[in-house]
């Protein structure tokens, strides 16, 4: 299976819109194509679902060991032709060594195409590919595609990556086709009316500009072996679980439910935008991130849903809601203007907007008490990334960052685990196989009491 890991420069290089546009173009060559995101983003894969219609999963060797990062990749791309890996913010950006497309790059041992922007620069384009090239050795850059290039420079960018023995794989000319942004990064795939139109054209730009035949001849090493993860055993009592899907809920990591259903837990989705009430008889409830302030008005007009929920939780439904979720959950949470909505009322505090990233970025969990997730004094790894905060965040773990920051966060108790923090299952199999115990022990009670 061949595979490449298109990084950039930095965030904003355009390393979405090379990736996007490169799949566009192998879909319509009709190849079986893969994508993955490196890191802990949301909003990538969406676009790249979009283009391939398959899905699209991340890869994050903060969250996962190399064992775990080389089974999901592998698992993930048996019938593909090509695996194409998005990077995240610069090549070698990570935390602590991990995180990173250097580091990813390094554990599957995957070639890096690195994307750099050529607005504004001429010769200083040689001293940007000579750093990224001699920053880390051994770094299996294979060369660079040069986003924005102006048609006259390309001479140049070829002599150059002939003076430093790397490989010139194209360039993408500065067009009109635009993705726009919104306060999370990228507006989701599902807004943008015309993103088939805008990525079909992308995908014939990179036809004629990108070296796309190269790209598919880059020789990508096989697999060393690897220990695939113990997961646990799939239950005999399968549970139920309903999990929130719509627009104002849609940050979830296919991985975790995938690893659900492993489990041998049977998903529904609900959307608490459009529908009255959560699926019924279910025995577990998942309230995933996304945008609940683009839509505050008409969720807290859902009284009905909203009821339900309360309803639910309050009868000790077990229950993961983190970030967007964690919100839709409070007394109280705000528009992007401000407005003041009703929640679910089962924090009594208030989420509100602010004005820059609260607590951004990789984080270490640690339990104060016994609870839904894990036990008293273990750790998880999770990810921070949201403009609001709350009057009450919770004081039941204590977040740490690797440069020593730590705080109070999370309402975790035996049925519940309510925060900011996202989390990712196969970062720590535990957390999963503890929520589907607790829904197994939900519904058994139930069952009992009938």
């Amino acid at each position: 299976m061949r595979r490449i890991i298109i990084a950039g420069t930095h965030s904003g290089c355009g390393k979405t819109t090379v990736t996007c546009a490169v799949l566009a173009a192998l879909k319509s060559r009709g190849m079986n194509v893969e994508a993955f995101k490196c890191g802990p983003d949301y909003i990538d894969p969406m676009f790249h679902r979009k283009v391939i219609g398959v899905q699209s999963h991340n890869l994050d060797s903060f969250f996962c060991d190399d064992d775990t990062l080389k089974y999901l990749l592998n698992e993930h791309t048996q019938n593909s032709d090509i695996a194409v890996i998005e990077g995240v913010m610069g090549f070698y950006d990570g935390a602590d060594g991990r995180g990173s497309a250097y580091s990813l790059s390094q554990i599957t041992d995957t070639p890096a195409v690195i994307v750099i922007d050529c607005r504004g620069i001429s010769d200083s384009i040689g001293a940007v590919m000579r750093g990224f090239l001699e920053y880390q050795r051994p770094n299996n850059i294979a060369g660079f595609i040069f986003n924005r290039l102006p048609e006259r420079l390309i001479p140049l960018a070829k002599k150059l990556c002939d003076d430093l023995g790397t490989k010139y794989f194209g360039f993408l000319p500065k067009t009109d086709i635009t993705i726009e942004s919104r306060h999370l990064g990228l507006v989701t795939a599902n807004e943008i009316a015309d993103i088939k139109t805008k990525l079909q054209k992308l995908g014939e730009i990179v036809e004629k500009h990108i070296c796309l035949d190269d790209i598919c001849k880059i020789q990508t090493p096989l697999f060393q072996e690897f220990r695939v993860p113990e997961l646990p055993k799939s239950c005999e009592n399968k549970p139920v679980i309903a999990v929130s899907k719509d627009r104002a809920f849609c940050f979830i990591y296919d991985d975790n439910i995938e690893l659900l259903k492993k489990l041998g837990c049977e998903i529904r989705y609900f959307s608490p935008l459009d529908e009255s009430k959560t699926p019924e008889n279910v025995n577990g409830l998942y309230l995933c991130g996304g945008y609940p302030e683009l839509y505050a008005e008409r969720l807290s007009a859902n009284t009905e849903m909203l009821t339900d929920i309360r309803h639910k939780i309050n009868n000790g439904l077990p229950t993961i809601a983190e970030c967007g979720g964690f919100m839709y959950l409070h007394d109280t949470f705000t528009d992007m203007n401000g407005n003041e909505f009703t929640g679910a009322g089962i924090i009594h505090g208030k989420a509100f907007r602010t004005d820059k990233l609260q607590r951004f970025g990789y984080v270490e969990l640690s339990s104060d008490r016994d609870n839904l997730l894990c036990k008293a004094g273990e750790n998880f790894r999770a990810h921070e990334f949201h403009y609001f905060d709350s009057t009450d965040c919770g004081s039941n773990m204590t977040a740490r960052k690797s440069d020593g920051r730590e705080w109070k966060c999370v309402h975790a108790n035996s049925t519940l685990y309510a925060g900011f923090p996202n989390l990712y299952f196969y970062s720590d199999t535990k957390i999963a196989e503890r929520f589907v115990s607790a829904c197994i022990n939900f519904k058994e009670k139930n069952e009992q009491n009938n």
